[in-house]
């Protein structure tokens, strides 16, 4: 073989490989579709869907703080210390759980669904206060029995989102980059 048959034939392995890769995500580290099992199974479906509660309600920082953060145990207890006690008609085990931990002044330990790189961050508060809705990113919410990730987060499509015009975002990398 020539060694211009070798170089052409590189080339073409290169323009697929890279074609592949530009295609195709690899499936490390992204976490689309991305589901931990919950201490308590919470559904977003019933809560947020069924019941209209809306997101800043359990999630009362986001407005105010980068962070989302996970309700606190007082949160919940707003209405199931009244008395919602039953799930379908039936005494919950997850609901006497979730008022033992009450009780015992403890927390409930959910599992972290939504992750980015260490080196990026993200800001609720601004997306929030720009009036990008919940859905834009965690997909239908209010439908989801299980809460998962819905978009892949990658910086792709988060400068997606930021070029489009009317979003009016800045694209500089220390934006979201430290």
């Amino acid at each position: 073989m020539t060694t211009s048959t070798k170089l052409f034939l590189g080339v073409v392995l290169l323009a697929l490989v890279g074609g592949v890769g530009w295609f195709a995500k690899p499936p490390i580290g992204y976490n689309n579709d991305y589901a931990p099992d919950q201490p308590i199974p919470y559904s977003h479906a019933l809560h947020a869907g069924k019941y209209q509660i809306p997101c800043q309600y359990c999630h009362s920082n986001v407005e105010k703080s980068k962070h989302a953060t996970v309700p606190a145990l007082s949160v919940c207890m707003n209405c199931h210390q009244i008395g919602i006690r039953q799930v379908a008609g039936k005494q919950s085990p997850w609901l006497e759980k979730l008022n033992q931990a009450y009780e015992a002044g403890e927390s409930i330990p959910w599992v972290k669904v939504h992750m980015l790189p260490d080196h990026a961050h993200f800001n609720h508060k601004r997306h929030v206060g720009a009036g990008v809705s919940c859905q834009e990113c965690h997909g239908k919410i209010q439908e989801a029995a299980v809460v998962k990730q819905v978009q892949d987060l990658s910086m792709g499509w988060c400068v997606n989102c930021h070029r489009k015009p009317e979003n009016n975002a800045s694209i500089n990398c220390s934006t979201c980059h430290y």
